[in-house]
């Protein structure tokens, strides 16, 4: 029988995953709004989120090499069970990497980051356009393969609950019950 994620486990993975879509989606939708402070408004709060999105990746990298994962369901053919993990380890690595380049992609542009318009973040780096416009198109790079690895991530879960009928999805979702 497959075991489940701890409880912590499971909250800070279904508080990121909500707080991930948020980001993606307010900065879609910002970065096609005419400037106003309504733009403003939105970038600040995308900002927030991808701190909030960082410090809660710490706390999950932290709660994870303390309680590591139980292992996957038995019946999973041992290249899915690669690829999962593959999947995974990316994104461990894009919850990091895509808020420290949005980071430093707004101090490079000019724009230190104020979390929550309380809390000054330190400014690592002094404003350059060229560096700005690398670190744009980094971050955008590191959102869309985010993305495209979240859309695989689900679409995997998704499978072993519809066709394979096995208890993968039930692991991070305790109510379904397989």
């Amino acid at each position: 029988m497959a075991q489940n994620y701890t409880r912590t486990a499971i909250g800070l993975h279904w508080i990121m995953a909500l707080l991930i879509v948020a980001a993606f989606l307010l900065g879609l939708v910002m970065t096609d709004m005419p400037f106003s402070m309504t733009k403003l408004k939105y970038f600040s709060w995308h900002k927030w989120l991808g701190v909030t999105v960082f410090l809660l990746a710490i706390v999950r990298v932290g709660w994870r090499l303390t309680h590591p994962a139980p292992p996957m369901v038995e019946t999973i053919p041992k290249a899915q069970k690669m690829l999962a993990e593959a999947v995974h380890y990316l994104l461990y690595f894009l919850i990091f990497a895509a808020p420290l380049s949005g980071y430093f992609y707004s101090l490079a542009a000019g724009f230190p980051v104020v979390y929550l318009g309380i809390i000054p973040l330190p400014v690592l780096i002094e404003p350059n356009h060229d560096l700005a416009q690398t670190l744009e198109n980094l971050h955008g790079l590191l959102v869309y393969t985010m993305a495209g690895l979240v859309g695989l991530h689900v679409a995997g879960a998704l499978k072993h609950y519809f066709i394979d009928h096995d208890a993968t999805l039930s692991r991070m979702l305790p109510f379904l019950k397989k």
